[in-house]
Parts: C-alpha cells; sequence; structure tokens
C-alpha cells in the first residue's frame, strides 16, 4: 500500500455556510432585522460611548487645570472695619486669629480683601490682594 491508494472511509461532509440564505431558514440563524442582522455586527458598550463623550463634556482642552488654581478667601472692607483697631496691619494669620478666614487643609490660605462697604480706621494690609475698590478707599483714609 503506498500513500496514493490511501482512500478515506467516510466521504467529507462539508460544513453548513450561514447567513447566506440556504436551508435554515428565513433568518438563517440571525435573529431579527437590523445591527445584529448585518455581517460583521457588533453592539458598541455604552460605557465607551459615555467614556469618549468626557473630553467634550470637559472642555477638550481649554483651561484644562482650572480647577486647580486656587481661589483665595475673600474678606469685605466692613468685617475689618468692625474687627480690628485703627493703625493695625492687617495679615492674613490675624485674619485667621480673628475668624474671618479658616485655614484649608491645615494652611492659611490666599486672602483677597473687596471693596464692600465704608472703613473708617487708618489700617495697613500686608501679604493680601485687594480690589481696585478696597484699595482705593484705604489709600483715601490715609
Amino acid at each position: 500500500m503506498q500513500l496514493h491508494q490511501l482512500q478515506p472511509v467516510h466521504k467529507q461532509k462539508r460544513s453548513q455556510l450561514v447567513g447566506r440564505g440556504g436551508k435554515r431558514g428565513k433568518t438563517s440563524g440571525r435573529g431579527g432585522k437590523g445591527q445584529t442582522a448585518r455581517s460583521g455586527h457588533k453592539v458598541r458598550p455604552e460605557f465607551r460611548d459615555i467614556l469618549m463623550r468626557i473630553p467634550k463634556q470637559r472642555g477638550r482642552g481649554t483651561n484644562v487645570f482650572k480647577s486647580f488654581k486656587e481661589k483665595p478667601a475673600i474678606v469685605s472692607l466692613v468685617d475689618i472695619d468692625n474687627m480690628f483697631s485703627a493703625g493695625t496691619s492687617v495679615t492674613p494669620e490675624l485674619l485667621v486669629e480673628k475668624g474671618l478666614v479658616k485655614k484649608v487643609e491645615g494652611s492659611i490660605p490666599k486672602v483677597k480683601i473687596l471693596g464692600d462697604g465704608e472703613i473708617t480706621k487708618k489700617i495697613s494690609v500686608l501679604g493680601c490682594e485687594m480690589s481696585e475698590s478696597a484699595r482705593a478707599k484705604i489709600e483715601k483714609i490715609k
């Protein structure tokens, strides 16, 4: 017996092609109509669509670190006028002591003084940001 003389005992049965009409009936095992009935169909995960939308909702690169910028604690001139006597140097440390500003994570934050109301006492401000109206009112008293 030689290799070319070998014969299979059973004839080879061809595998059935699915989804090409044929003997499996109306949808040939593909279910109903629409996206899932098409060849190469793949339903996208909903989570991926939500994840891809986040950069657009965030603003896509504009002002990326805006939320990380440290915002100053705000104090009005009226509060300073009520809490401090004439001739006092107002500093962020004194404002924390008086209770006008709270510490942020154990450290004294930046402070900005706004020009709400009027000031009647002569004071000096050190280490604080000021709005233009607050600066003008404080300099007018001097």
